[in-house]
């Protein structure tokens, strides 16, 4: 089992992006998380259906966050969280590619595997296990004990697809093929996509000039009157197809 269980956004300001998810997609915070204040950071985490959209951002200088702004010229993706349901053998082909870690948890409850992306490229690549996760609706760590009070499916109701671009797409797909072990396969506009049990990941060139990183996100939509009559109101809509928040593109399927 692999799924599409977490994405991670970064913003200079939190608060204009928590009211943009709330207004535009009708989501709600599930969790605000103060371990994180460790990394110099503030954040909100939103359930999307069952899966989640992390939004972090900076509260003090010099922290990862803040140079990833930089790098990336302003508020983008950050972060791909997987979730898997067996480490060792995710371990292993790590070890066996020369991956490094950023970071490694073993807790009992959940595990934790995060590479660093130099290695990975493309952004950070999180794979982590959630004991009593097999059930797509049951605990996650990262959301807190009760975030399925915060669902809200009215206007979005899952996370199709996360899109991660590149000036060397193809290399990139298939260095992430390598890692999660999954073919690359082509969508049906001829993108590079790897296909996991809930989701997919799609990569693709990079035309707007920020460089590499997580840069779009398909979202699957209940209302698309609703959400884009208030994407229009906040100026976030660019078509009928897409909105623009956090730096990101959210495509409307």
């Amino acid at each position: 089992m692999l799924r599409l269980r977490q994405l991670a956004l970064m913003t200079q300001e939190l608060a204009p992006v928590v009211d943009d998810m709330r207004e535009v997609f009708g989501l709600e915070v599930a969790f605000r998380d103060p371990a994180v204040a460790t990394f110099g950071l503030e954040n909100a985490l939103f359930p999307v259906g069952n899966q989640f959209i992390e939004v972090l951002a900076p509260i003090r200088e010099g922290t990862a966050g803040g140079r990833y702004l930089e790098r990336r010229k302003g508020d983008g993706g950050y972060m791909v969280i997987l979730q898997c349901d067996d480490h060792a053998p995710r371990k292993r082909r790590v070890a066996e590619l020369g991956i490094r870690k950023v970071m490694e948890q073993d807790d009992p409850g959940y595990r934790l595997m995060q590479l660093h992306p130099r290695d990975t490229g493309g952004s950070f690549l999180e794979i982590d296990v959630q004991v009593g996760g097999e059930d797509i609706n049951g605990p996650w760590h990262p959301a807190g004990h009760n975030w399925h009070a915060a669902v809200r499916t009215g206007i979005v109701r899952s996370i199709a697809t996360a899109e991660i671009q590149s000036p060397e797409h193809t290399q990139l797909a298939a260095r992430w093929s390598e890692i999660v072990d999954l073919p690359v396969k082509k969508d049906a506009n001829g993108q590079s996509t790897l296909h996991l049990d809930n989701a997919g990941i799609r990569f693709v060139d990079d035309t707007d000039g920020r460089g590499e990183g997580l840069s779009g996100i398909d979202i699957v939509v209940a209302d698309r009157p609703r959400l884009l009559a208030a994407a229009k109101h906040r100026g976030r809509r660019v078509s009928d197809d897409v909105v623009s928040i956090c730096g990101m593109r959210f495509r409307l399927v």
